[in-house]
């Protein structure tokens, strides 16, 4: 098994090549240049990205998906009512049929004080393959997308040989 080091955190690579991403800003929020700067590296690195911008009900991410044969939605939110605005989002999802959709969130999540594990644990639990706290970078989020990938094709393909 492929140690996190062994994944680019440039380009889209093997497995995640020409992915499909949704990304956008939900609910309410209108900050969008964090959103837009990743959604710029996710193109540069390789990846199809369909960018929903600010202020999008959750319904237009999973209608965007549907759409488009994503093969992961990445949520942002920053002005700390993520918790709000993606409770039901996995539910969504397996109810339009796409449950086995990769599914990250990321940004100022929460209102007030709480640690980063409790917010990480937190959404989680919601669904989420993966949250991001404040500040990631945008190579952690592709060697991740690069990891996560691979790890479901070659769950995949073990399914398949059984």
């Amino acid at each position: 098994m492929k140690s996190d080091a062994d994944f680019s955190d440039t380009e889209a690579v093997g497995p995640a090549r020409s992915r499909t991403l949704v990304t956008g800003v939900i609910g309410s929020d209108t900050h969008i240049v964090g959103n837009r700067i990743l959604s710029l590296a996710l193109e540069k690195a390789g990846f199809k990205v369909v960018t929903l911008g600010a202020l999008t009900p959750a319904e237009e991410f999973i209608k965007a998906a549907i759409e488009t044969a994503a093969d992961a939605i990445l949520v942002s939110s920053l002005y700390g009512q993520g918790e709000l605005d993606c409770r039901g989002f996995r539910d969504m999802c397996i109810e339009a049929g796409l449950e086995d959709i990769l599914l990250y969130v990321g940004g100022n999540l929460v209102v007030g004080k709480r640690s980063w594990e409790e917010t990480e644990k937190t959404f989680l639990a919601m669904g989420f393959d993966r949250a991001f706290p404040p500040g990631t970078r945008t190579p952690d989020v592709i060697r991740l997308l690069n990891q996560d990938f691979a790890a479901r094709t070659a769950a995949r393909a073990a399914h398949a040989a059984d």
